[in-house]
């Protein structure tokens, strides 16, 4: 052969010689003119396809083999394929060979000579002449063989629609050898993966069954590369076949049955076993009976498969063993590590001793100190975790895997990240997180970017309680903030920003507030604190140290060495501190002139538009324009989720975790869904009861009720009306009478408590029988009810009698425990002398304003207060006309109205404060019973202003508090007092 390719071993030499790129393609440019002069045809000698039939076998070759080599160099060959096709017509091996070879190299599946090749190879498969000299069968099957491989090199769309059922006629003939066999399982997989619908999945499994039962090892192992390939794309039509597939295993792994030369360290061949336990994998229900699936006993499903497969997956758990041969143990862990993933596909549904077994052999691994049996065993357990009922088996490992966590190899320590990522929950995520943020100190920059992205995922997941959160995310951004990205402050924000519960809000913003303090800060931190504090400051304004010029002073620090992306947010955070603290607009406003002249376009336009908006619009739409933020639309993937799938892809173990919600997920979103649903039925509410929900009572109708029942007659309604609205503000008075009854009520408070004392007079010739009463249960005030015996009965003949001209009194004892803007129901129940039953629906005149304590606010400190309780759900605002018949509004009228605001109302009056005096200010607590974490009572600050206006004969009530059922509450109550003065 080195005599015959003597030319071609000097024109490689040449071309390795050559000292520059241009000489190698001097040289290639050469010897290219000079095989095109020796493949053209000069007179009429002009051999089949084109070719020279004067060049000699040897020259042919020759030539041939050097356009190959030219063609793996990188340069473009668009001749000599009618001398290729030459060599593959040959009935001489040697040069059917170099032509095959050479088709498969030069030859691509969209080339116009295709249609010449498709006849030959067609020939070659089907009716192979015999090669060479000798011309017995095994020579026979080289020229099948060639085409074969010819055809999957090649695996055009015209190519493979022209010779696919050949190829499946040769995989399946009787008369194929193994050798062709094991060539045409191989080029049918290329076949089909170039075009997935060629073969019919339900046609061709019968066939695929005869193949999974030839006794030739190295047809089986075919087999199965192509029964994986097609099961993968059409799995339902090949379930069929398991019980061929669990036989092979079965014999392989309980009988050792295996040919002596598939025997690799005395393991039967380890790649079939891992191939058929791959396909396995493919039907995580084949280990489910058919009595327990709804499937009709049959052999795919039967009892007798399933003993069988649970016994070759025990033994292999069973005797799989470090051995002192490292390629005998990489086999042997190879085809564990296999089974292992079969033990995870089968999930609940498979035997638990298994899982078990599979959990206690990983444990094992994982402290072994070959690292790449370390790195299979956590990357398996990782998967493992995720089976239902195996979280507690991880947990034992726990330690173990924070001491991977420190490993010498680097994609050791990625798949002990990964392993406790998915091993966290409630119970054990403060601890695990605990320990990723103090390793993340002592982490490679390599991986950090990884667990800082992973901590935060953890920590919102399963955060019982928010402010950890934050305080987690602090931590990153202090330890390693390069690596926290935007989507993790973001994050914060959306999550802040959508939880107004409890104290979370106030609590970030004086959180961020000390984290922005020194001087020295990362600037992540300066970001997410400039945007909180925008928001959020507000809240927390009035404690020591933290006012709007304080919160500005600090932002403003690191404004010298903040980028452009950071000033802006900034900006907008120094727009919002200017509109509620007057002290920071002249702080505010050089800042504002320097941006006008910025190089940097957005910064220039946020302080121009901020710097004139006072200018262009009214002061209530620049308060509109600044106030905080809506929630964000709460989607069902986070950023934080979607980056980690970008990451990891769909099949990582820690991106099936992180899509699973988890408890303290689900909680908070079910609060939120709740609390959102409650604002949208009070919204409803206020829609169709009009803007005065304390006279809702005065609305209340029979409608529905029997005949026989009597309601409240139309024409007391108004008078019951004005007797309610006096009562909000007044200890005694008349709730309702008519011809029949009269209710009359005391009332008194103290901080969150109050005794109400009802007296029901009888007024009519008759008593009044079966009277009882029902006082509605409300979750804002806890109740105890005392009166008259029978008077509280709850079943329909109970009750009491009220004699003429005597009383039943009903005592109740309130205690307020949340915010309320609706007064307690009650409903009187009598019969009369004639049997006719009466039930009156009442109000009890038990509102907000009654839990009141004065506030005495110097002038500066109310006015800072009322700008900080801007917002749209603190502040709730109306205009009321004056009663017609109703005196000019004078001084005399305005003293009226501040008794309300004081008597009435309980309300501190603000002296000073008040720009005219046209003008009412006042200040209060409400006082409830709940108690914070440190014990103390939950109060809430309430602030009203009544603005009259003498001309129109109309005054504007607006009041501010830090919860939207108190602003509302006090607001109608203002109303009516203000109406019936």
């Amino acid at each position: 052969m080195a005599s015959q390719a003597r030319g071609l071993q000097n024109f490689i030499s040449d071309l390795r010689n050559a000292k520059s790129k241009d000489e190698e393609t001097q040289r290639v440019d050469k010897e290219l003119a000079n095989i095109r002069k020796k493949f053209s045809t000069t007179g009429s000698k002009v051999g089949e396809d084109g070719n020279n039939p004067s060049l000699s076998s040897y020259q042919r070759k020759k030539y041939v083999w050097k356009l190959v080599y030219i063609h793996v160099l990188g340069y473009d060959v668009d001749f000599g394929h009618a001398e290729v096709l030459a060599l593959v017509r040959s009935n001489k091996y040697s040069e059917k060979h170099v032509g095959y070879t050479a088709l498969s190299l030069l030859l691509r599946g969209d080339d116009p000579m295709i249609n010449n090749v498709v006849t030959t190879i067609r020939t070659d498969l089907t009716k192979p002449a015999p090669v060479g000299k000798n011309s017995s069968s095994a020579m026979s099957d080289a020229a099948q063989s060639l085409a074969l491989c010819s055809i999957a090199n090649i695996s055009g769309l015209e190519l493979i629609q022209a010779l696919h059922v050949e190829v499946q006629h040769i995989l399946v003939s009787k008369t194929s050898t193994p050798n062709v066999k094991k060539k045409a399982a191989l080029c049918l997989l290329r076949l089909v993966r170039t075009s997935p619908n060629l073969v019919a999945g339900r046609e061709f499994a019968p066939h695929v069954a005869l193949l999974l039962q030839d006794k030739h090892l190295g047809v089986l192992l075919s087999s199965m590369s192509l029964l994986n390939g097609l099961a993968t794309q059409h799995t339902d039509e090949y379930e069929s076949l398991i019980p061929y597939v669990v036989h092979i295993l079965g014999m392989l792994v309980l009988k050792k049955a295996c040919a002596r030369e598939y025997l690799y360290y005395r393991t039967p061949s380890p790649w079939l076993q891992i191939k058929l336990l791959k396909f396995l994998q493919l039907y995580p229900n084949a280990i489910v009976p058919a009595s327990e699936n709804g499937k009709t006993e049959s052999p795919t499903n039967s009892k007798a498969y399933i003993a069988q497969l649970t016994s070759v997956v025990s033994k292999i758990l069973t005797e799989t063993d470090v051995s002192d041969s490292i390629n005998k143990s990489n086999a042997d862990h190879a085809i564990l590590f296999e089974a292992v993933n079969l033990i995870v596909t089968w999930g609940s549904a498979g035997p638990i001793q298994l899982r078990e077994g599979a959990m206690k052999l990983l444990g094992k691994f994982i402290s072994v100190r070959e690292p790449n049996i370390r790195y299979l065993g956590l990357m398996t357990m990782a998967k493992l975790a995720q089976l239902e009922g195996s979280a507690e088996g991880i947990k034992k490992h726990q330690a173990t895997v924070l001491v991977s966590l420190k490993d010498a190899d680097i994609s050791v320590r990625r798949r002990a990240l990964d392993l406790l990522f998915v091993m966290c929950d409630t119970d054990n995520a403060e601890r695990i997180v605990d320990e990723l943020v103090a390793h993340l100190v002592l982490a490679d920059a390599a991986i950090r970017e990884e667990m800082v992205l992973k901590i935060a995922i953890l920590a919102e997941k399963y955060a019982t309680d928010l402010r950890w959160y934050v305080d987690t995310i602090l931590k990153l951004i202090s330890i390693s903030g390069d690596h926290v990205s935007d989507a993790i402050w973001h994050r914060v924000v959306q999550i802040v920003t959508n939880h107004p519960q409890g104290d979370l809000q106030a609590y970030t913003a004086a959180t961020l507030l000390v984290a922005a303090s020194p001087r020295r800060c990362h600037e992540t931190a300066v970001r997410v604190a400039a945007y909180v504090l925008g928001e959020f400051g507000f809240l927390i304004a009035e404690r020591p140290g933290m006012s709007g010029e304080e919160q500005f002073k600090i932002l403003h620090q690191h404004w010298d060495t903040s980028d452009e992306k950071t000033r802006a947010i900034l900006i907008s955070t120094y727009a919002k501190l200017a509109n509620l603290y007057e002290e920071c607009r002249p702080l505010v406003a050089p800042v504002f002139a320097r941006c006008k002249n910025s190089v940097d376009v957005e910064i220039q336009q946020r302080a121009t538009e901020y710097a004139s908006m006072r200018e262009a619009f009214s002061p209530e739409a620049v308060e509109d324009l600044l106030r905080e933020m809506p929630p964000f639309e709460d989607k069902r993937q986070s950023a934080l989720e979607q980056r980690l799938r970008e990451k990891e892809g769909d099949d990582s173990a820690a991106v099936v975790k992180a899509a699973r919600p988890s408890a303290a997920q689900r909680q908070r979103a079910a609060q939120s869904a709740a609390a959102a649903r409650a604002a949208e039925e009070a919204a409803a509410a206020a829609e169709q009861n009009g803007p005065s929900d304390v006279a809702q009572q005065e609305r209340a109708s029979p409608s529905g009720e029997p005949t026989a029942v009597v309601g409240i007659p139309k024409d007391v309604i108004p008078a019951m009306r004005k007797a309610f609205s006096n009562l909000c503000t007044s200890p005694s008075g008349v709730l309702f009478e008519n011809s029949i009854l009269q209710v009359g009520v005391k009332h008194e408070y103290v901080g969150a408590q109050g005794r109400i004392s009802v007296f029901f007079g009888n007024l009519s010739k008759a008593p009044l029988t079966r009277f009882r009463t029902v006082v509605d249960e409300v979750d804002h005030l806890r109740i105890q009810k005392q009166g008259t015996q029978g008077l509280l009965d709850e079943s329909e003949d109970g009750g009491c009698t009220v004699a003429v001209r005597t009383q039943a009194k009903l005592l109740l004892l309130v205690e307020v425990t949340a915010p309320f803007d609706d007064a307690p129901a009650m409903r009187v129940i009598f019969d009369t002398e004639d049997g006719t039953r009466h039930e009156y629906p009442l109000r009890l005149p038990i509102v907000a304003t009654c839990f009141m304590e004065p506030v005495t606010l110097e002038p500066g400190a109310f006015m800072q207060r009322w700008k900080s309780l801007e917002g749209q759900d603190r502040e709730c605002q109306e205009v009321v006309k004056a009663p017609p018949n109703a005196p000019p509004i004078d001084e005399e009228y305005m003293k009226r109205i501040a008794r309300i605001i004081t008597e009435g109302l309980k309300f501190g009056r603000c002296q000073g404060c008040d720009p005219t005096p046209w003008t009412v200010s006042g200040a209060a607590t409400f006082r409830t019973a709940a108690k914070d974490l440190n014990g103390n009572n939950i109060n809430v600050g309430c602030l009203v202003r009544v603005e009259a206006n003498p001309q129109a004969g109309a005054f504007r009530v607006t009041t501010r508090t830090l919860h939207p059922l108190c602003s509302k509450a006090v607001k109608n109550v203002a109303l009516v007092s203000i109406k019936l003065a």
